[in-house]
């Protein structure tokens, strides 16, 4: 029996997970993370493009509208964006860590794949790892992770969109980063998964691991789930980025129903009302 298997049978519950003098027991209600984009092209309009000024007062904001975490990216993910390189990714991302972890209280989080870059953000105050790419570009990642006892969030990606069957395909590539995680050490609570919404993706796909998101509770470990301001409500609604808040809500609603445990959010106040409301009828937390 290996780690991944041995830590399945193991787990009667999702536990708890510590970050940065926090607990957070899955299960109990709905976690939000807010997104801080330092890119200058992200595909949602909010790219800050490394203003740390505005970078710490949208944290700051965030913070006091009731988000649980803080994720920092500094490489835009859109379809056709240009992939920028570590040197400056740290560029954008290290100034901004600094000053957020000097003057706000939440865990951090920071999202990319690239180990260089991670290292650094984990020295410069980051509490968590967010990789777009589940350890299938660089697992030294995972390395990173159980050095710290932080927290790593895999989620599923690919090149292309083929699928010969959706969700079985996109369970057995998350159930193969647990595995990587675990067998560089990460501790089993440290671990989140993520199907990863948008990302090697039809409009059809993304629909459907949203109407099946409760079928991989079956991994044993708590979903997050980033919908917002994506191509899939942008396309249902015809409607751009910056008009996608009700489609956005409609999302983290039916995800909460069908077990989200973090959501990752472009407007924090509205999310946090319809994660609150969303527990009070799913989970009982008024």
């Amino acid at each position: 029996m290996d780690n991944l298997e041995k830590s399945t049978k193991m787990s009667q519950t999702l536990g708890i997970t510590r970050c940065r003098g926090k607990e957070f027991r899955w299960g109990e209600r709905t976690y939000v993370m807010g997104i801080i984009n330092l890119t200058p092209d992200s595909f949602s309009g909010d790219g800050l493009g490394g203003d740390v000024a505005t970078a710490l007062a949208q944290a700051k904001r965030f913070q006091e509208e009731g988000a649980d975490i803080i994720d920092v990216g500094g490489e835009s993910t859109r379809p056709g964006a240009t992939q920028i390189s570590a040197d400056e990714e740290v560029r954008r991302v290290i100034p901004v860590l600094e000053r957020l972890a000097a003057e706000i209280t939440l865990p951090i989080s920071i999202d990319t794949y690239k180990w260089e870059v991670g290292r650094r953000a984990l020295e410069a105050g980051a509490n968590m790892l967010n990789d777009i790419w589940g350890l299938k570009q660089d697992p030294r990642l995972a390395e990173l992770a159980a050095e710290k006892g932080m927290p790593l969030i895999l989620m599923h990606n690919q090149q292309g969109t083929f699928y010969e069957a959706l969700i079985p395909e996109v369970m057995a590539s998350l159930k193969q980063s647990l595995k990587l995680a675990l067998d560089r050490g990460v501790a089993w609570e440290n671990l989140i998964i993520d199907p990863g919404i948008g990302f090697g993706k039809t409009l059809e796909h993304n629909l459907e691991i949203l109407r099946r998101l409760d079928e991989f509770k079956a991994l044993g470990r708590p979903i997050l789930l980033g919908t917002s301001r994506k191509s899939v409500i942008g396309r249902v609604l015809d409607l751009p980025p910056q008009e996608r808040m009700e489609g956005t809500a409609a999302t983290v609603a039916i995800g909460i129903t069908k077990g989200a445990d973090i959501v990752r959010v472009h407007d924090v106040a509205q999310m946090v009302h319809v994660c609150r409301m969303s527990d009070a009828i799913v989970r009982g937390k008024s």
